[in-house]
C-alpha cells in the first residue's frame, strides 16, 4: 500500500472501528498528519486553524489505530497503553483471518494451500 491509497483507506473508513489495517496504512496516515499539521504550525501563528485541523484528523486517527490493533490480534483498548501501543503499531498482523477479520494483506497461505496440485 502507497502513500496514496494508505490516506485515501483512512478517510474512506473514517469512522470504520471494525476490521484489521495494515502498518502501512497505519504509519503513512501518521506521516500524512504530521506533514499536514507541523508547517500549519510553524507558519501560521493562528492556533485554531491547528486546533481544527486536529479535531478533523481525531477520529480518522483513532479509528485507523483500533484497526491496527486489531491487526495484531488486541483490542483497540491497547491503543491506551503508551509505550506497549507502539510496540504493537510496530509488530507484523497476524497472518490469515482472527477474530477482527481477514488479513488485509491478503490470505496468502490460503492461497498456497489451493494452489497445491495446480501447475
Amino acid at each position: 500500500m502507497n502513500f496514496i491509497d494508505a490516506v485515501k483507506s483512512v478517510f474512506t473508513n473514517f469512522a470504520n472501528f471494525n476490521g484489521r489495517a495494515r502498518r502501512s496504512e497505519y504509519w503513512y496516515f501518521a506521516l500524512f498528519s504530521i506533514i499536514l499539521r507541523v508547517p500549519i504550525m510553524l507558519l501560521v501563528d493562528n492556533q485554531t486553524i491547528d486546533l481544527i485541523i486536529g479535531l478533523a484528523l481525531l477520529i480518522p486517527s483513532l479509528s485507523v489505530a483500533v484497526r491496527r490493533m486489531h491487526d495484531v490480534g488486541k483490542s483497540g483498548w491497547f491503543i491506551l497503553i503508551p509505550i506497549y501501543n507502539l510496540i504493537l503499531a510496530c509488530t507484523n498482523g497476524d497472518m490469515g483471518t482472527n477474530e477482527y477479520g481477514p488479513d488485509p494483506k491478503g490470505d496468502a497461505m490460503e492461497d498456497e494451500i489451493n494452489a497445491i496440485g495446480n501447475n
